[in-house]
């Protein structure tokens, strides 16, 4: 049996106007994954418990099958084990993000206008980082370049327990108002506040504004966490797996539970990603002999976050032509038994541009069981409603990876 689960994130959304009230999944056109849907058990699951932040390291963990409550230690620290960052038992490793501020005042009376910087190439985003340790590393603190915005701070000790807000969760808001509070805010707030006066005036800045880009012109600090333990998939599961994805979070959790994490070239993380370069490498996965393959395609979350609606619908079906079907008529041409599970991680509703902590709607294929064929059925949040729910993301995991006849 072979098993392959897709993450299409933050495809999730709640009722658009301007779609005539549909969603975006309504209204994307998916039809590969429509068609398998109606042979399929459809319906919501929960992948945020109660009283847990909507962030993908939580939603992603539930969907591999791992209880968030437990085993949620902050997202940086599993990128940094992506990233292969060394990390001690002290050690607090956190985000720092190249946002865009906007504004000529005061550091704190700067709008939050982009999470992202425009979703600065990797190697303009690696001058810029490396600049930033040569100028604010060292005494405990080290600076790590990551893929596009995204990147990483080891602190030796402090911070840990400091309030530190996504800048995605606050895009046109005043920066003053969410800056670090607790203990440890004072030198993480100076950070921030120096990055900006090293990164506006730099050549690499002053081009882009020059070109109409959003600046990369200050880090964000901010996803704190300590060195991350996870169970063994292997273990909890009994098969062996590989996790196919651009971001370094997605990968962190798959090596964190033993799983590989190949690298695939032209993956960003964005709408201009491979899409088909992580097919190719779902289907190399699984032609060296693994069983389980996990594809995570952030790019409909980041059109979420931009407010681009265009491209979350195209990010969409770019998804379902160039990543899902491709694999899937590869496991259908082996001759094996093989299941499907497709279910984003979180919504990232457009009217809020961040994630939301609302059920989500599942498709879940079984070759070997399949269902009969119901015209009604689909990948969207009004069929979802119409069938099984499941309460947790593990709970439904445990259904993915067990029996058929395993109960919600």
């Amino acid at each position: 049996m072979k098993f392959l689960i897709l993450v299409p994130d933050g495809c999730g959304d709640r009722p658009i106007p301007s779609l005539g009230g549909r969603t975006a999944l309504e209204a994307a056109d998916m039809k590969n994954i429509n068609a398998l849907a109606r042979e399929s058990e459809t319906g919501l699951v929960k992948t945020i418990p109660d009283g847990v932040a909507p962030g993908s390291d939580a939603a992603n963990l539930a969907v591999m099958g791992f209880d968030p409550v437990a085993h949620l230690t902050g997202r940086s620290p599993l990128e940094a084990v992506s990233m292969g960052i060394e990390m001690s038992d002290t050690d607090v490793a956190f985000r720092a993000n190249l946002v865009t501020l906007e504004g000529d005042g005061p550091y704190e009376d700067l709008i939050i206008k982009d999470h992202s910087s425009g979703d600065i190439a990797s190697a303009d985003a690696r001058v810029l980082m490396e600049m930033i340790e040569r100028e604010l590393g060292g005494d405990g603190v080290h600076f790590y370049p990551g893929v596009s915005y995204r990147h990483a701070m080891i602190a030796s000790e402090g911070g840990e327990d400091c309030r530190l807000t996504p800048p995605h969760d606050v895009l046109t808001r005043r920066a003053g108002d969410y800056l670090p509070q607790g203990a440890g805010a004072e030198r993480l707030e100076g950070l921030m506040r120096r990055s900006h006066e090293l990164l506006r005036s730099h050549p690499i800045n002053l081009e882009r504004v020059r070109r109409g880009l959003n600046p990369a012109n200050s880090i964000w600090i901010w996803g704190q966490g300590r060195k991350p333990r996870l169970p063994s998939f292997s273990e909890k599961y009994g098969i062996d797996g590989a996790v196919v994805a651009a971001v370094d979070l997605i990968k962190g959790i798959g090596l964190c539970a033993g799983l590989s994490a190949p690298e695939v070239p032209g993956a960003t993380g964005t709408l201009l990603t491979d899409f088909g370069g992580k097919a190719r490498a779902a289907i190399e996965a699984f032609g060296s002999g693994k069983d389980f393959v996990y594809i995570h395609v952030e790019a409909p979350d980041e059109c979420a976050h931009q407010g681009d609606l265009p491209g979350k619908l195209e990010a969409m079906r770019l998804i379902d032509e160039k990543v899902f079907k491709p694999v899937v008529d590869y496991l259908e041409g082996t001759g094996e038994a093989y299941r499907v599970l497709v279910v984003p991680d979180h919504k990232t509703p457009m009217e809020i541009r961040t994630h939301s902590s609302e059920p989500v709607p599942f498709v879940l294929f079984d070759s070997e069981n399949r269902l009969p064929e119901d015209e009604g059925k689909a990948f969207s949040e009004s069929a979802g409603e119409r069938g099984g729910f499941y309460g947790s993301g593990a709970a439904l995991a445990d259904r993915f990876f067990g029996s058929p006849s395993s109960e919600s």
